[in-house]
């Protein structure tokens, strides 16, 4: 077996345990948007769409630099306004109730979001005292996580003294302790190796078979191929919408990467 077989085959075991068991096949959606639009002036940085996403799915939200899409990510994370358009995220209106949805949701940057002077167990109760868990609550399930990770013996060991696949495990782990109804992830595996890259994403089904909703981003299209369901932004608006098999079937190309790349190329516009 090659090095890549070994790597992919069991992420590919995890794809097919997620997909005979997912929570996604529940009709309870934890994101409604329509007609969503965000104007800077007269430019559209977001322009006019509409989606869904369901309870347990793990959904791609891909898009070319300019796209639209961190801009849209930052509105349905409470982080930014509308102009227009309604959206509703775990419940909560995105233009009304954004500090209750900031409360229910978990979120990854792209950059390294914990503290690197802080010890792995100092993080963790950090963050879990800001989602409002208990003492009690925090010191089991801080146990029970370490356990998880295998990262026990190094509950007191500084965040910055840590590899960076652990520190991405450990962010993602972190950004889900409160278990909340979705997690947003901002190109989570950006600059890790492809064992920790396949790490993680076991890590993100695990997550999703726990009911937990995984909204993603990620330039790594081989990745895009691991989601429910993908959406493809170009200049503002969402041009394709499906599974990966669909997309790739409407579009007759053999991969995401392809269908990707054929998308983006339409673009007129190259800054967010």
């Amino acid at each position: 077996m090659s090095l890549a077989t070994s790597l992919v085959l069991p992420t590919l075991n995890m794809m097919i345990k997620h997909n005979n068991n997912k929570v996604g096949s529940t009709t309870e959606n934890v994101i409604e948007v329509e007609h969503l639009v965000k104007a800077f002036g007269t430019f559209h940085a977001v322009d006019d769409i509409s989606f869904t996403v369901r309870k347990g799915e793990i959904f791609g939200f891909l898009g070319a630099n300019g796209a639209g899409k961190t801009t849209a990510m930052h509105m349905l994370t409470g982080l930014n306004q509308p102009t227009s358009g309604t959206g509703r995220v775990v419940g909560y209106d995105i233009r009304t109730d954004y500090e209750q949805i900031k409360k229910h949701i978990g979120y990854m940057s792209q950059k390294f979001s914990l503290y690197e002077d802080l010890t792995v167990a100092e993080n963790i109760r950090l963050f879990a005292g800001i989602y409002g868990m208990d003492d009690k609550e925090i010191k089991h399930k801080t146990d029970a996580l370490l356990q998880r990770l295998n990262f026990s013996e190094h509950r007191d060991t500084l965040v910055s003294s840590l590899p960076l696949g652990w520190k991405q495990k450990l962010a993602f782990s972190v950004s889900i302790f409160h278990s909340p109804g979705i997690v947003f992830l901002d190109e989570p595996t950006g600059g890790v190796d492809p064992a920790t890259r396949r790490q993680f994403w076991e890590l993100i089904y695990d997550a999703a078979q726990r009911g937990i909703t995984v909204f993603v981003t990620t330039h790594y299209m081989d990745e895009a191929e691991y989601c429910d369901r993908i959406s493809i932004m170009v200049d503002g608006k969402i041009k394709a919408l499906g599974t990966p098999t669909e997309l790739k079937q409407k579009f007759n190309k053999p991969d995401i990467d392809q269908v990707f790349t054929y998308l983006a190329r339409q673009a007129k516009r190259s800054s967010d």
